[in-house]
């Protein structure tokens, strides 16, 4: 039956018969949503050529009068959809108004039943959009009664009427909302203005139905609708009507309408008053504000009555009570912010005071609010009190920490002048909601890398981040305003701990997050006397509490607190000690995350208080680090490799502080005393045979070695070179056999055994050897440059010419999946670090890593990910190094004497990069562009820049104009980036930095004029359903706004809108002229600021009424 249905459906693409068979098209789109496999793929194929036929749309009516389907109506409405969008324009008039008449009589007649199913309202709601995307391209020209009509057919039926402010709010959205980027700057802002011009008659129909209505259904579709105008339209239809009390007074204590309300009050507290706004109308703020305080206050409404338990009556509430609650918080919290000196100065003025007023209600009504628990009401209020706390830190005349005292004391008459005063019972509150509630400091992920290995991952960027730094950021502002409430509610809240009457994980964890999160923010004798308090109550706890889970959670918490507070630590020696043996002693516990705890808080610790670790302190014999080298082995024994690994580069920071050169070796070679011991081992038990190398225990002993030695060299920093020194031509060896055994498995099993557990292990080690590598190179950047100049020969020959033709060989000759990555980084980060002493080698390292990369990346913008982006950040670091000293010096670098064709390689693959799908690649992509023509621009010698330009400034024009103006290639990286490029290179064209004729040797016109001429070429070749005025406008435009990043951006956005539809004779609904108008007023505006620079115009250039003629006979010139 179905492949019969599928044989028949061809004769639906037949559009020389006058008619659709629609019962066919039902029956193939019930095949496409209910079939399986092949039959639903041909189905989808099918309706696809139906879709994109030109003369679908002439099938519409037939479907939507006679199909017995409602997915075969909606496929019906996205064949007319597309083509208002994309072929409206083409439409004769008379059929423009067919299709018209047609869509607003169904409309008309489906609105019209007020019983309509849910089904129906779908379709019903597609017709509106389809009608509306119709009234964007004929209001106000070709239907200048749009408004009219819609209000007054709107007083003939309610449910009509219903569906007519639908229709308004759509149009609404699309003209307000969303016109960016679906309309050209120009026809929106001319839309707009019609709006406004002819809203009078919308609003008039609002209030009548405000008014009159007993229509449940109408009222709350028109406050909807409304809640949709109150975003744009003139403040005087909100000011100086009575809409304000009819919202207050009659629609937001009725359930059906609370919700709507609160949202259209909400708009309407966040509008920003006009510079030149009468008096009136903050009054009018504080009138909506009472009228809503006691609305809500009015306890038989049934609304939200102060007794309420609101964080109960939510959690109990259905969806619409959670709404309320939610809605009330975003009211709360815009106008109290946006308003709140209005509100304040009216409240004092009839009391006296705040409290007992509708601003003290609705504080209070905020914070209980804020005790809900649902994160995202949470994050609703805690803006309003990040906001709240930091202002009133600004106000003087107390903002210096070390000044503030007791806010309580310091502010006990009543009739001081300073605001905080007034909020200092609601800050108390507050102070004891955040701490309460205190999120966690950060996220960190467990995860199983390639090899296997359960690994820890900081997750930095999540909003539960964010979160806390909100959090953090508003409790520390809430200590400088009253440090002693905040220790007070702290140290009671601990004492709840110790009592068991708050005893939870929540409580304590929520409790400890937000000590450690107040460091700083108290003087510090009251952070060592407050410290102290809490260390000695949390040990307390751990000794009372039984079980080990309850025992672990406290040491956790005791050990982040102990590492929050660094400035502490280095002031009281003993106490540091006591906390790192404590440390230590964690690092024992096999509890689930006690020993990462202990170890994480061991890294923050040593590198806070690095110093004090390798100095003697008072009442000591030795350093402490002395102490921590001798016990080493019995310190990490119970640590797995990641740990081991953490607390290695701990370590590593302590060592860094040590200034004496030969006391630090002596230590370093301490540190790696244990690794380097097994290390010794495997490289002479591999020289008598070399196929332990292929033991996967030993591969991963390798590797967790070189991992050990990766991160004590990340923090010990270049000092770390004796080390590396030491192991250095054993690990290239190591990696050279690797990629030997690597390399003989893939030819014997081919490419699918890079997969397998050893050669994965294999991979790694060549991985983690070019990233020990990477890491110490890196440090170079942090010695001075007088200490690094003298040192880099030297470096550079124990170093870069053994690793060169270790690795670059290898990579050339492996087969793209068992290439690895770090490579492209290695010679990053050498090229980057050695500037010029590495220059030499870039042609050797073109040659080995440029072609054989680029053809593993340029088939597809998807394989090889990393080798992706370290590839391009390779290109990067070659073009940043290749133009560094004067032209002499550029005359003589290598890259700039490779073959042309090379450096067409090089330009080809710049253009690969910002043509990518990918954002970070295409950012970088226009970098390395950006630097090219900056170098060429600024740096190198005349010649070379106009061989350059002459050889490459079309091609790379004709790219990234291809780029720009495809929308889905443009909004990769965002078209700020593409104008900021674009209007570079029309500005070196127009400031007359290319000389070269562009056209070649027979130019007569301009390079300007020519470049113009291609450009306009280019794209009307590219776009032939545009008209030549429309590309004219553009190219013009681009020159005219090339000093004007932004101006730029909406123009090109402008006509990416343009792009999308076909037009036909009538382009005036795109207002070309007035764009035009524009266009040259902007070319006026550069020229006229050119002309008030004497010598910036070139003389031909100047106009003749910028030339003074000589007054009278001046003396004869002497031959």
């Amino acid at each position: 039956m179905a492949e019969e249905i599928l044989v028949k459906a061809s004769k639906l693409l037949e559009f020389n018969t006058p008619v659709i068979d629609v019962s066919l098209l039902d029956a193939v789109i019930n095949l496409m949503y209910c079939g399986t496999g092949e039959i639903q793929r041909k189905a989808q194929e099918i309706l696809t050529m139906l879709k994109e036929n030109n003369e679908a749309w002439t099938r519409v009516d037939a479907v939507l009068e006679y199909s017995r389907s409602l997915q075969s109506k909606y496929f019906a409405l996205q064949i007319l959809e597309n083509l208002v969008n994309t072929r409206w324009r083409r439409l004769p008039r008379d059929q423009c108004d067919g299709i018209k008449k047609y869509l607003v009589d169904r409309i008309i007649s489906i609105s019209s039943n007020p019983s309509l199913s849910e089904d129906e309202k779908v379709f019903l709601n597609k017709m509106n959009m389809v009608l509306v995307q119709i009234v964007k391209r004929e209001w106000p020209k070709h239907w200048p009664t749009f408004i009219s009509d819609i209000v007054g057919s709107s007083r003939s039926n309610e449910s009509l009427c219903r569906n007519n402010m639908v229709i308004l709010k759509l149009l609404s959205e699309e003209v307000f909302d969303f016109s960016s980027g679906q309309m050209t700057q120009t026809k929106a802002n001319h839309m707009k203005q019609q709006f406004c011009s002819e809203f009078r008659a919308i609003f008039e129909l609002c209030q009548h139905i405000l008014e009159s209505s007993t229509n449940v259904m109408l009222v709350e579709a028109t406050l909807n609708t409304l809640l949709g105008f109150l975003v744009w339209i003139p403040v005087g239809y909100i000011f100086e009507t009575n809409l304000i009390e009819s919202l207050t007074a009659k629609f937001l204590s009725i359930l059906p309408f609370r919700n709507v309300t609160l949202m259209c009050l909400t708009e309407i507290a966040g509008v920003t008053f006009p510079k030149n706004a009468p008096p009136a109308y903050s009054s009018t703020i504080c009138r909506l504000f009472s009228r809503t305080m006691q609305q809500l206050n009015t306890v038989r409404l049934n609304m939200l009555p102060p007794h309420t338990n609101i964080p109960e009556a939510y959690a109990m509430g259905n969806d619409n009570d959670q709404k309320c609650i939610s809605n009330l918080a975003l009211f709360l919290s815009t106008i109290l912010r946006q308003h709140c000196k209005i509100i304040e100065a009216e409240c004092k003025e009839k009391i006296g005071e705040l409290f007992g007023t509708p601003f003290d209600l609705a504080m209070n009504y905020l914070l209980a609010i804020s005790e809900v628990d649902d994160m995202e009401v949470f994050k609703i209020c805690l803006d309003y009190w990040n906001w709240l706390v930091a202002e009133l830190y600004r106000e003087p005349p107390l903002t210096n920490p070390l000044l503030t005292m007791n806010l309580a004391i310091q502010l006990i008459r009543k009739d001081s002048l300073c605001t905080r005063y007034h909020y200092v019972p609601y800050l108390s509150r507050l102070r004891s909601v955040i701490i309460s509630r205190m999120a966690k400091p950060e996220e960190v992920l467990v995860v199983e890398n390639d090899e296997g290995e359960v690994v820890r991952e900081t997750i930095m960027d999540t909003d539960a981040i964010s979160l806390y730094r909100t959090m953090r950021e508003t409790l520390v502002y809430l200590t400088h305003l009253d440090c002693a409430d905040t220790e007070r509610i702290m140290t009671e809240k601990l004492q709840n701990q110790t009592n068991g009457s708050e005893w939870s994980w929540k409580n304590l964890n929520c409790l400890c997050w937000a000590i450690g999160s107040i460091s700083g923010a108290l003087m510090e004798e009251d952070e060592k006397r407050f410290l102290v308090m809490v260390i000695r109550d949390l040990l307390g706890l751990c000794e009372q509490k039984r079980g080990k889970e309850n025992k672990a959670v406290i040491a956790s918490n005791i050990m982040y607190v102990v590492g929050q507070y660094p400035r502490f630590l280095r002031a009281h020696w003993k106490f540091l000690k006591t906390v790192i043996n404590k440390l230590f002693e964690f690092m024992h516990e096999t509890h689930e995350g006690v020993q990462d705890m202990a170890c994480d808080t061991f890294i923050k610790i040593a590198n806070k208080c690095r110093r004090h670790f390798v100095i003697i302190q008072a009442g000591e014999k030795e350093p402490f680090i002395e102490e921590i080298l001798a016990s080493l082995n019995t310190i990490i024994c119970d640590l797995s490799p990641a740990q081991v690994h953490v607390f290695y580069e701990a370590v590593g920071y302590t060592i860094s502080a040590q200034p004496v050169q030969i006391v630090r070796d002596n230590l370093i070679e301490r540190l790696m005393s244990l690794p380097n011991h097994t290390w010794d081992d495997v490289i002479l038990k591999a020289t008598t045979n070399v196929e332990i190398l292929k033991d996967i225990e030993v591969v991963k002993n390798l590797v967790n070695i070189l991992k050990t030695n990766s991160a004590a060299c990340r923090s010990i920093g270049y000092p770390f070179l004796p080390q590396l020194c030491r192991i250095y031509l054993d690990m290239l060896n190591v990696y050279k056999v690797t990629s030997e055994n690597i390399n003989s498995a893939v030819t014997l099993h081919g490419e699918s055994v890079l997969k397998q557990p050893l050669i994965k292990c294999m991979r790694a080690v060549k991985t983690e050897v070019l990233r020990l590598i990477n890491t110490w190179i890196s440090t170079l950047s942090s010695i001075s440059e007088s200490a690094r100049i003298p040192e880099l020969p030297s470096i550079y020959m124990s170093f870069v010419p053994p690793l060169f033709d270790t690795v670059l060989f290898d990579y050339q000759r492996n087969v793209p999946s068992a290439r690895e990555p770090e490579v492209l980084s290695a010679c990053t980060v050498l090229i980057t670090q050695m500037k010029e002493k590495v220059s030499e080698d870039v042609p050797k390292i073109l040659d080995a890593l440029f072609g054989c990369t680029l053809e593993m990346i340029n088939k597809d913008f998807e394989d090889f990910p990393e080798h992706r982006i370290n590839f391009f950040q390779f290109i990067r670091s070659i073009i940043v190094n290749c133009f560094t000293g004067n032209i002499e010096e550029l005359k003589k670098k290598p890259l700039m004497l490779i073959p042309p064709a090379q450096f067409t390689l090089i330009v080809d693959a710049i253009v690969w990069a910002f043509k990518h799908t990918t954002r970070n690649i295409t950012e970088i992509g226009l970098e390395i562009l950006d630097r090219l023509l900056d170098s060429f621009s600024t740096k190198v010698s005349p010649d070379m820049a106009q061989s350059f330009y002459q050889q490459y400034y079309l091609t790379i024009l004709s790219h990234l104009l291809s780029v720009v103006t495809d929308s889905t290639m443009a909004q990769v990286a965002g078209l700020t980036v593409f104008a900021v490029t674009l209007g570079r290179m029309f500005r070196e064209l127009e400031e007359g930095l290319i000389k070269v004729p562009l056209q070649g040797p027979g130019q007569v016109k301009s390079n300007v004029e020519y470049v113009l001429e291609y450009t306009f070429e280019l794209l009307k070749k590219a776009f032939p359903h545009l008209t030549d005025e429309q590309v004219r406008i553009i190219v013009q435009g681009i020159l005219s706004y090339d000093n004007d990043v932004e101006k730029l951006k909406e123009h090109l956005r402008d006509f990416l809108v343009q792009i999308k539809e076909y037009t036909g004779e009538d382009t005036s609904d795109l207002y070309l002229a007035e764009k035009e108008q524009e266009v040259k007023a902007a070319m006026e505006a550069k020229r006229r600021a050119a002309e008030s620079v004497p010598g910036i115009l070139n003389p031909h250039e100047i106009s003749e009424e910028m030339i003074e003629e000589p007054m009278g006979n001046g003396p004869a010139l002497n031959a």
